[in-house]
């Protein structure tokens, strides 16, 4: 079989550098270029030394006649960009994006929270959102796969097909979690006035970009859902766990919805599901692209806790990108992605 060229635009931050990390054990990718804005001439392994074995190119300009050379398009860049890039793909590109750029459907709700005038609104229509193991068909059928959002990912996966099938009451409070590299290589510069590394932080009340991505995608699943969603940054350098709270419909025990999750993601080999009230954390999904799930009861009757594990950089990022192309081509859903 024949590899498949690709592109890797914003190839050094967190996502990106875990990005080239993966595809360099996918034995279908051949990476063609690796772009960047401040690095350009430089080697990648400068960012991992990991990467040294590999014979991969120097760092270049991003230019849109690179984009005649490759199949793929990856884009871990600033919000913004990725809209550029896609007004200027070849016929023959896929676009795989990692930023907010066409996640969000409607161009008013993505301005809404990311301030952005949206510059490519002709392309909504032909981007799916891309959470693997949800949007298979429409993966298949799309040019440009927008790969969710971290946080998202761990929501959403565990709730989707509960409120599908009409197993909760509408209200859901969700308390994330995650290690710094979540907020990308800037971050380190605020690091000693956040105390980054000793203390624990609650940000985005209220306002978190991410909302937006969630509340679109459970919509689709029951509509009036009401949704409470608080994120913190911990001091570990990735991961993610979030706290779930649900209230159950009559009738509908713990037992029932994790028999039903485990019915509902049985060919899903990335989904695991844990037994009921077993205590899990992000100890086993780091440097993996498995989203761990478990169910537990409360001392309230009627209000369960459902805890979501993944690892923000793989499933919540490089991973599930990955993912989606193997979904995209045809390729073994593991393929790059075992350990």
């Amino acid at each position: 079989m024949n590899k498949v060229n690709v592109l890797i635009a914003g190839s050094t931050g967190y996502i990106g550098i875990q990005l080239v990390k993966l595809l360099c054990k996918h034995k279908y990718i051949k990476i063609k270029y690796l772009c960047g804005n401040t690095s350009i001439g430089k080697k990648i392994y400068i960012y991992d030394k990991k990467l040294k074995k590999y014979n991969l190119p120097k760092i270049v300009k991003i230019k849109y006649k690179y984009f005649k050379d490759v199949d793929v398009i990856f884009t871990a860049l600033p919000n913004g960009q990725s809209q550029i890039i896609a007004n200027n793909l070849e016929k023959k590109n896929i676009l795989i994006d990692l930023s907010a750029d066409f996640r969000i459907e409607k161009s008013k709700i993505y301005k809404k929270f990311y301030k952005i005038d949206h510059k490519s609104k002709n392309l909504l229509k032909k981007s799916v959102y891309g959470l693997s193991e949800l949007k298979e068909k429409e993966i298949k059928d799309k040019k440009i796969i927008a790969c969710p959002g971290c946080y998202p990912t761990s929501i959403i996966v565990p709730l989707f097909p509960l409120f599908k099938n009409k197993f909760l009451k509408k209200k859901v409070i969700i308390d994330s979690k995650s290690g710094y590299s979540g907020a990308g290589r800037n971050i380190l510069k605020k690091a000693k006035k956040m105390n980054l590394y000793g203390s624990l932080s609650a940000y985005g009340i209220a306002n978190h970009r991410h909302n937006a991505e969630i509340f679109q995608e459970l919509s689709l699943a029951s509509k009036g859902i009401k949704l409470n969603f608080t994120p913190h940054i911990l001091p570990m350098f990735r991961g993610i766990l979030s706290t779930i709270y649900v209230e159950r419909k009559n009738n509908i025990t713990a037992t029932k919805i994790l028999d039903y999750l485990k019915k509902y993601y049985k060919k899903n080999k990335f989904i695991r599901i844990y037994k009921k009230n077993e205590l899990i954390g992000t100890k086993n999904v780091i440097n993996t692209n498995y989203c761990d799930i478990s169910v537990c009861e409360t001392i309230d009757k009627n209000t369960l806790v459902i805890l979501s594990a993944i690892d923000n950089l793989i499933k919540g990022g490089a991973g599930q990108a990955i993912q989606n192309l193997n979904i995209k081509y045809g390729f073994n859903i593991s393929e790059g992605l075992n350990k």
